[in-house]
């Protein structure tokens, strides 16, 4: 589902979000149903809370904005209710940047985006 226009907005949407709640996107990547980032997230800033904000506003508004989403996805959920984090005190950034550089696309998240 994450193609042309829309892929593009939740690019937006999921910025929007990083720059009100304080978050940093170092990296990341949108494939054709998942997101991956490597973010830094403010102390007093939950992961779950940043993470269901995202998912949260990018799903209403994806829905609202395009008709084709709102008649596939009523009822149901846009995206799946789980997400995996991680910190990367338990590998290195370098890993992390490898791992997103062979899954980015050209409308990827980038600090200079």
């Amino acid at each position: 589902m994450l193609i042309g226009d829309v892929r593009l907005r939740v690019r937006e949407i999921i910025k929007q979000v990083c720059d009100e709640m304080g978050v940093t996107i170092v990296n990341g990547a949108l494939s054709r149903d998942h997101v991956h980032m490597f973010v830094e997230i403010p102390p007093h800033v939950s992961v779950s809370d940043f993470v269901r904000r995202a998912k949260g506003r990018s799903s209403r508004k994806i829905q609202q904005e395009f008709e084709h989403i709102r008649k596939r996805y009523w009822g149901q959920r846009f995206w799946q209710r789980g997400y995996f984090s991680t910190t990367s005190g338990n590998i290195t950034d370098d890993i992390i940047m490898r791992y997103l550089d062979r899954h980015t696309h050209k409308d990827g998240f980038s600090p200079s985006a």
